[in-house]
């Protein structure tokens, strides 16, 4: 039982990976110029597809104000509570099919009830009882013309089914100058973040998987020993194949076998003699 324990313990314990997050911030400094180039890659991408893949959208605007005086000249406190309590039933009665099927089919648009929807966008103003309609498209007057062919239509159309006070349109929709979406800097850094994130979570995968051996606390950390002696990195003095180096070895095998060949030649001599 207590093997079993102890195996249990042991095997669970192997599966624990523990992280150093310094270690870990030292392996990514010893990658930054992957990191960076990477940065710079994701935004350069993301800034390239942004400008020439991805097509420009203009959003237009106009603007209802739903109060209206229940008498000729006077806007009184009851007004005031009608328009507050029908802002958001007049908003939902916008994007039924009579109204927006009749804006497509007065401006001859070819889009279907479900694809001009996703062009449009109501909201009500907090605390206020002005509802704004946005139209979002990639021809900037199309957009215009969208967005105050709705007022118009929710001017004259929602009092009828409603019988309800008429409200008034605030502002109509002009061609705007610039363009909404997609945004160059928002993409360009979303991408550079991106590619940033993608690196660091491959080079966090490397460092996990990475089981050598590296320093004397590597090994007391794995085998609970501490090493007697460690191995420098780096050349040897001498021994790093410099012309220094080799000169020097060249110097002391002579000085050692130069030594030994004088005797030989020196015993050579002898017995020539010896033998004359």
């Amino acid at each position: 039982m207590d093997q079993e324990i102890n195996m249990n313990t042991r095997n669970r314990d192997e599966s624990e990976i523990e992280i150093d997050l310094i270690d870990l911030l030292m392996y990514y400094q010893t990658k930054l110029v992957l990191i960076i180039g990477a940065f710079i890659i994701g935004a350069l991408i993301a800034g390239l597809v942004t400008r020439f893949l991805m097509t420009p959208k203009f959003t237009a605007t106009s603007t209802m104000y739903m109060v209206s005086s229940t008498s000729d000249s006077v806007v009184d406190l009851s007004d005031l509570n009608i328009g507050t309590t029908l802002s958001e039933d007049y908003v939902e009665l916008i994007k039924t099919r009579p109204i927006v099927e009749g804006v497509a089919d007065e401006l001859k648009l070819d889009y279907t009830y479900e694809q001009l929807m996703r062009m449009i966008d109501l909201k009500v103003l907090p605390n206020t009882r002005i509802i704004k309609i946005s139209v979002t498209s990639p021809d900037k007057f199309e957009a215009r013309d969208v967005a105050n062919a709705l007022a118009i239509k929710a001017e004259t159309e929602l009092p009828k089914l409603m019988d309800a006070p008429k409200p008034n349109i605030a502002e109509k929709a002009i061609v705007p100058e610039h363009k909404s979406s997609p945004s160059l800097t928002k993409n360009t850094m979303i991408g550079a973040l991106l590619a940033m994130l993608a690196v660091l979570a491959v080079l966090t995968v490397l460092y996990i998987m990475d089981d050598t051996l590296k320093t004397a606390d590597d090994v007391e950390k794995n085998f609970g020993v501490m090493p007697l002696t460690t191995i420098p990195e780096g050349n040897i003095h001498g021994r790093d194949g410099s012309t220094e180096g080799k000169a020097e070895k060249r110097g002391l095998l002579s000085r050692l076998f130069g030594r030994s060949g004088g005797k030989r030649h020196h015993k050579y001599k002898q017995n020539k003699k010896g033998d004359k």
